[in-house]
């Protein structure tokens, strides 16, 4: 008998690089195991533990050295972030068998609205753990499911009920929400982090009860008087969060709208000269602008951001500025960045360079320049594009990025600041 309610499923998958590299080597499996940095260098940090290594105290991340402190005889595994994003793929064909309506939240997690599914496959609980034993079978990936009548509730029963169930499924809906629900502590709420869990504590709000009771309009004045009146909105959100309120649709095709366009690198060390600095905004600008034109948009936005050295106490900025014609142009871009750069670096060491080209508009038309010949910049930006994608993104590339400061050669190996 098919539900009266919508149905939507938060579908997880248990530790998924981890659960990844164990089904592709079975001699890990009843081994502490994470996926993290440059385990020959013993460098970087914890992109992912099994839950074998969470027993021992181990955190994502934290440092390499932190973890085997922790686990001596832990297992450190280089990321793939290729094979991780094709068994993604793989488990997405498999929700589709179920329902059309699949929207990807993130790799290891995805949106399904099932609620006609059930004349086909049966009731909500029957199709979830449907989904999870053909998820099993064909790829050795153990997965959670949170239901409930809408996205918010699906997330928040996966991530605070489903993962602890013996099935690994859980329904949270408005019969058992301010049972479940409302009793956990305000940290274990979608959408609250550590800053904001002190904000709200400092309020008297400890538990997903407190804030749901609250009189919205009272709770926006206090989020007012602790943040701003830009809080409005925010508070908005938190509160209809807390009392499980959501519209939104599962939608797949959410994410096919192109609003930015933008690439961020963390350094491998710090970086204190300007011109070393200036050297990686102007990989970080040709890769936005090859992104841009491969999408097949051009924008008039640019925006820069840096931040420093020193994670503890946070410094660096983000700036944009508006440009006078549309582009996708690597050197339009980091021109523009650059001058963002020297207005607003403080002159402190760099860990971490960001660039977003935004207003963008589809690229068939532009308007002409009469002081440089744009058709030969576009010829050549199509040149290099071709060569790039035959070749790989290292066959052509600027000639600072063959200095020590360049790091457009070592992230042509990667995905996403991750080895393939």
């Amino acid at each position: 008998m098919k539900s009266n309610q919508p149905v939507i499923f938060l579908v997880d998958m248990q530790s998924f690089y981890c659960s990844v590299e164990k089904a592709d080597h079975p001699e890990y499996k009843d081994k502490p195991l994470i996926v993290a940095g440059d385990p020959a260098k013993r460098s970087g940090i914890v992109l992912a533990a099994c839950p074998i290594a969470k027993k021992f105290g181990v955190q994502t991340t934290e440092w390499i050295k932190q973890a085997l402190s922790k686990c001596p005889e832990l297992i450190v595994v280089q990321p793939r972030m290729q094979l991780y994003l094709d068994v993604s793929i793989q488990i997405t064909t498999i929700f589709e068998r179920y329902t059309d309506l699949v929207e990807p939240f993130s790799i290891d997690e995805q949106f399904l609205d099932v609620t006609e599914s059930q004349y086909l496959f049966g009731a909500p609980h029957r199709i979830a753990s449907d989904i999870q034993q053909a998820i099993m079978a064909e790829t050795k990936i153990y997965s959670r499911v949170g239901m409930g009548p809408n996205k918010i509730l699906a997330k928040l029963a996966c991530d605070n009920f489903a993962k602890k169930n013996k099935d690994g499924i859980f329904l949270l809906n408005e019969e058992n929400m301010k049972e479940k629900l409302w009793q956990l502590p305000i940290p274990s709420m979608f959408g609250i982090g550590g800053r904001m869990t002190r904000h709200m504590q400092r309020m008297g709000i400890h538990y997903i009860g407190d804030l749901a009771k609250l009189e919205l309009g009272s709770f926006k004045q206090m989020m007012k008087a602790r943040m701003g009146k830009q809080a409005d909105i925010h508070a908005e959100i938190l509160w209809q969060t807390a009392n499980g309120i959501d519209y939104s649709p599962v939608t797949p095709t959410t994410h096919n709208t192109q609003k930015a366009i933008g690439h961020n690198m963390t350094t491998p060390r710090d970086y204190t000269r300007a011109d070393e600095i200036e050297t990686l905004l102007l990989e970080l600008s040709e890769e936005v602008g090859r992104r841009a034109r491969a999408k097949g948009y051009i924008g008039d936005v640019v925006s820069c951001g840096c931040r420093g050295a020193d994670f503890d106490h946070p410094t660096g900025f983000h700036r944009q500025m508006k440009l006078p014609l549309v582009t996708n142009h690597g050197p339009d871009i980091s021109t523009a960045a650059k001058q963002l750069f020297h207005q607003h670096w403080d002159g402190l060491p760099v860990r971490s360079v960001g660039i977003t080209l935004t207003g963008l508009v589809p690229d068939g038309e532009y308007q002409i320049d009469l002081f440089r010949d744009r058709e030969a910049e576009i010829r050549l930006d199509r040149a290099m594009d071709a060569i790039k994608n035959r070749y790989g993104p290292a066959a052509i590339m600027r000639a600072t990025s063959m200095t020590p400061a360049g790091l457009a050669k070592d992230r042509a190996a990667k995905i996403g600041g991750h080895y393939k």
